[in-house]
């Protein structure tokens, strides 16, 4: 009995090892904007599925550069991204495209052109349109 009860608990323990999510494959990063605030764009190809993530500095740290990640589980979540974005470019200052991680607010500056603030539950960033132009065309690229 007690052979049986030891064994049980080695088992579970002996092959969780085999099952860690190693990134087998890492596309090299889009670069929507570099520089000081870089925006980027990546594709992690892993054992059965694909993720993809924007990575971005976060604007409400100015002494210290933090990066900060906006995951998206499959490309069907990114291309609800780029739908706000498409949507967003036709709206009015103010329009808001809210998710349930995140949203996006267009901001008309009179002499700037449009911006668009992207807020996380705890960073934020905000991006151009031609970044937005440039974040759209990369998604529209990718295939199911």
């Amino acid at each position: 009995m007690k052979k049986l009860f030891f064994s049980l608990l080695i088992i579970p323990i002996a092959g969780s090892g085999r099952f860690n999510r190693i990134p087998l494959y890492n596309d090299k990063p889009v670069e929507i904007r570099s520089g000081e605030w870089p925006i980027m764009l990546q594709r992690i190809i892993q054992q059965s599925d694909t993720t993809y993530s924007l990575q971005f500095r976060d604007a409400q740290v100015l002494s210290v550069l933090v990066m900060d990640t906006l995951p998206f589980p499959n490309l069907s979540q990114l291309k609800y991204f780029e739908k706000a974005l498409t949507t967003l470019k036709t709206g009015n200052n103010g329009d808001i495209a809210k998710f349930k991680n995140y949203s996006i607010v267009r901001a008309d500056k009179k002499y700037e052109g449009t911006w668009y603030i992207l807020k996380l539950k705890w960073s934020l960033t905000d991006f151009r349109q031609s970044e937005a132009d440039l974040m759209i065309k990369t998604i529209r690229g990718l295939k199911f």
